[in-house]
């Protein structure tokens, strides 16, 4: 059997240059010539995942199958691939060290003192190469999260030199993702960036394979050659990543690099066929060439950072594509919306998604604006706390029930329609507490959500503490608010519906989690092509 060979993405002068999305695209181009692929990230902060960070601090939180709270480039790795990750995708920093002092303290280290140099490297070596032990993988690309140079990465920089070392030659291939900066007053492209971050790489140890520059403007055949000559790789293994309209476009644009034919002539390996990207293509024309445009209003806490809501937004360009649709997204803060001005920030839209989130903070402006979608027949589409909302506005101005809440904002409600689950009662800690990962769902015959899906049963991506409380199930369904997902083992609401709306579904789950290029959300497809209907009959 072949050895699984390992590909290491670092990062270098500064952040948010686009490991994850450079990692993504070489494992598409390697998927697509038939070698099996997966992606995993290590990041450095000594969280034991980001579920417990603000989504201002962090973005959004990622949530896999198994129930992993993890970073936003799986997401982008999924996307890309249509794969699921899982727990062993995404490792950080403080469950290397969570592990080792669990060790420590079974005594497994027989009293020898615990340091960073050979223990904490031999975690991360442990977990480095976990999926690699399977035998499922021909190449495990893994990104290092953050910047070289960061006292935080060090030990992650150093276990890659020990892997190096420890391999056999054309085992591993190193990529570093660098910065050749623009100076305008100069009209001149910089490469001192780069050569400083490879020379840090080299005092650690560790000699990159393959260059990967991001850039404003092109690289000329004379830049490439001095980045080469001063960085140690060969000319054919800098690779230019311009900035490009969409992050679907680079897997193309990394083809047309030949970073892919430049990894396995590195890693020894066939280039076996070429990358069959017909789909992919096909994907990217529908994105570009509209039929339609329509706008979404986006409606949560965290708009500020757009990132907050990473997979909804991708969810609408696998959609959009799919509808021959050009989405626009208005991220709108919810703290912002009232019954006085609903119409006048609300009315221009042609669907309307209230987000996931947590806490009290512009509730209020959630329930009003799905007020405005059900009275007003513009499409709707409530997500986690969006459905709760959904039921809450319901009860109040349909059932009648004014003072309905949500327990999670007013534990003393006497109308608690939406409610902490019996099992989350008792649990103190906050990380990786929720009801997290996949469950299955059975859908009602004739539904939305089934029509959307074409089958009755399905399986989604859960992220919360609180439930529709089914003691008044009974009395929304009388009222018109149909729960047409139930989980099968639990009984709990799923899904809930209003079957005399053009389109009102909210769901306790994550549908945007599963969205990929190769096969769109269904829900999101549906919601897209009833937005679109809409827009028509506005015209």
């Amino acid at each position: 059997m072949t050895k699984t060979k390992y590909i290491f993405v670092t990062g270098g002068v500064t952040s948010s240059l686009g490991k994850g999305i450079i990692s993504a695209s070489l494992a598409k181009l390697l998927q697509a010539r038939g070698y099996k692929v997966t992606i995993q990230k290590f990041d450095p902060y000594i969280n034991i995942d980001p579920g417990t960070m603000n989504p201002y601090e962090h973005g959004e939180c990622y949530v896999t199958d198994d129930g992993a709270e993890t970073d936003l480039d799986l997401g982008h790795y999924e996307r890309f691939l249509n794969i699921t990750t899982s727990q062993a995708n995404n490792v950080t920093t403080g469950k290397i060290y969570q592990t080792v002092i669990e060790k420590e303290r079974q005594g497994q280290y027989l009293g020898k003192t615990v340091q960073v140099v050979p223990h904490i490297t031999d975690e991360i070596k442990r977990r480095i190469c976990l999926l690699g032990d399977s035998g499922e993988y021909d190449i495990i690309i893994t990104e290092l999260g953050g910047t070289v140079g960061d006292i935080e990465s060090l030990p992650y920089i150093e276990t890659v030199r020990q892997i190096i070392w420890e391999k056999e030659e054309h085992e591993c291939a190193v990529i570093h993702l660098t910065l050749v900066p623009y100076l305008a007053a100069a009209k001149e492209l910089k490469t001192k960036p780069t050569q400083h971050s490879v020379k840090a790489m080299l005092e650690y140890g560790v000699q990159p394979d393959v260059l990967v520059c991001r850039t404003e403007h092109e690289l000329g055949a004379d830049l490439r050659k001095k980045i080469a000559l001063f960085c140690n790789v060969k000319v054919n293994a800098v690779i230019e990543s311009i900035d490009v309209e969409t992050i679907y476009d680079v897997p193309l644009k990394m083809q047309k690099e030949k970073l892919d034919k430049v990894i396995l002539a590195h890693l020894k390996l066939p280039s076996k066929m070429e990358p069959d990207l017909d789909s992919w293509k096909d994907f990217l024309w529908r994105l570009k060439n509209p039929k339609q445009e329509i706008n979404i209003g986006l409606i949560g806490k965290y708009v500020e950072l757009p990132d907050a809501y990473k997979s909804i937004a991708e969810a609408f360009i696998h959609a959009g594509s799919e509808n021959e649709c050009k989405v626009r997204v208005h991220y709108m803060h919810s703290e912002l919306i009232n019954d006085d001005n609903a119409k006048a920030k609300l009315g221009h839209l042609d669907g309307i998604l209230v987000a996931p989130g947590f806490g009290e903070r512009g509730i209020e402006g959630k329930i009003t604006t799905i007020k405005y979608a059900r009275e007003n027949a513009v499409p709707f589409f409530g997500i986690c706390l969006g459905m709760q909302c959904a039921v809450v506005e319901y009860a109040r101005n349909v059932l009648g029930l004014k003072d309905a809440e949500s327990s999670e904002m007013n534990p003393a409600t006497k109308n608690p329609v939406i409610d902490m689950m019996e099992e989350q009662k008792k649990i103190t800690k906050k990380g990786g507490t929720m009801r997290l990962g996949s469950y299955p769902c059975q859908l009602s015959k004739g539904s939305k959500a089934y029509l959307a899906y074409g089958k009755a049963k399905i399986n989604e991506r859960h992220r919360h503490r609180y439930e529709f409380n089914d003691k008044y199930r009974a009395a929304f369904e009388k009222a018109g608010m149909q729960c047409t997902g139930i989980n099968p083992d639990s009984n709990l609401v799923e899904i809930v519906e209003i079957s005399t709306h053009p389109w009102f579904v909210g769901v306790q789950f994550h549908p945007e989690y599963k969205s990929t290029v190769d096969n769109p959300h269904p829900l999101f497809v549906r919601f897209v092509k009833a937005a679109g209907e809409y827009a028509l009959k506005k015209v």
